[in-house]
């Protein structure tokens, strides 16, 4: 796993034990690539489960065009939690849902699958989802309330995209992605890898001033950003993208919600989160300063603490 200057010192996960270990299932119809961390806390968890105290497993779930390399900086600051990042269907090496839209609705349905392949009804979940991961989160607790005990979202999606503050720049990344499904397949994919859009994108998306930091964000953006299956595939998947919010599924979350937001996120406007955090019955909003819409890269360490904090509450 890279570490950006924010994450934990070499070593802190826990040495070899706890390096990750790439896994495939059968969820969905497609060979779903997901990575386990901690192995150590696996093995705690088994014998924990003998002694009748409760692990928790948590998954998180990547946003649009990620891949669960975008989590891991994460990951390794919670050492020796039990860990399970998955690539969506049709991201990284997942391959796509045969005849299943790759929609909100769809990648809840692997993501819930998934859980109940680790057996997840045999043990307390948290479900944490990035961007539009949060809004894929968020459906899987709202249609299977009973497999996950607590959510965490971060920058999620609590502001329509299409009537938010950036609606015009919404407007023409829905053009761009409409015309990298109208043009040939592979010219239409070298429009939607272009290494200039990708930087583009990284660049509005990035707040660090931090010189490593931000080459860090480019060069993960630039080797994980466009490993998508098809064009079709991806604008599928955008267009579920600005099509809701996680408030969508307020009446739904019952459960004790963790809602980590950037200061400076204007993908996710800090307004548009507090009112979905005060809408919830049992939440907490953690507001990371100085931060856009990459907290998983950027304050890492911060949004870890955040979590560690939120599952020993």
């Amino acid at each position: 796993m890279g570490r950006t200057p924010d994450t934990a010192q070499p070593g802190a996960a826990g040495g070899s034990a706890d390096q990750p270990v790439e896994r495939v299932e059968r969820i969905q119809g497609t060979d779903l690539h997901f990575w386990v961390y901690g192995a150590g806390a696996e093995q705690r968890a088994s014998a924990a489960a003998q002694a009748q105290v409760e692990e928790p497993l948590i998954v998180m779930v990547h946003g649009l065009r990620g891949t669960h390399h975008g989590l891991e900086p994460i990951v390794e600051n919670l050492p020796g939690r039990h860990v399970v990042v998955p690539d969506l269907p049709g991201f990284g090496d997942s391959g796509p849902m045969p005849g299943r839209t790759h929609d909100v609705q769809g990648y809840a349905a692997a993501i819930s699958e998934l859980i109940e392949s680790l057996g997840g009804r045999q043990r307390p979940v948290v479900l944490l989802g990035h961007s539009f991961g949060s809004i894929v989160a968020a459906h899987v607790v709202s249609s299977e309330p009973d497999l996950v005990r607590r959510l965490v979202l971060v920058n999620p999606i609590s502001t329509p995209a299409l009537r938010g503050p950036r609606v015009l720049l919404s407007w023409l990344t829905s053009l761009y992605y409409k015309l990298g499904t109208a043009l040939p397949s592979r010219l239409g994919r070298a429009l939607l890898s272009n290494r200039l859009v990708v930087l583009g994108a990284s660049r509005a998306m990035l707040r660090s001033r931090d010189p490593e930091v931000r080459r860090f964000v480019h060069e993960s953006h630039l080797r994980h950003f466009s490993r998508f299956h098809s064009p079709q595939l991806l604008q599928e998947t955008y267009t579920a993208s600005v099509s809701g919010t996680v408030a969508d599924y307020r009446g739904a979350l019952q459960l004790p919600t963790l809602a980590i937001a950037g200061e400076s996120d204007e993908i996710a406007p800090l307004a548009g989160q507090r009112a979905f955090v005060e809408g919830l019955p049992d939440a907490e909003l953690v507001v990371l300063d100085e931060v856009g819409h990459l907290v998983h890269y950027e304050t890492p360490r911060a949004a870890a603490e955040a979590i560690e904090r939120f599952v020993e509450r």
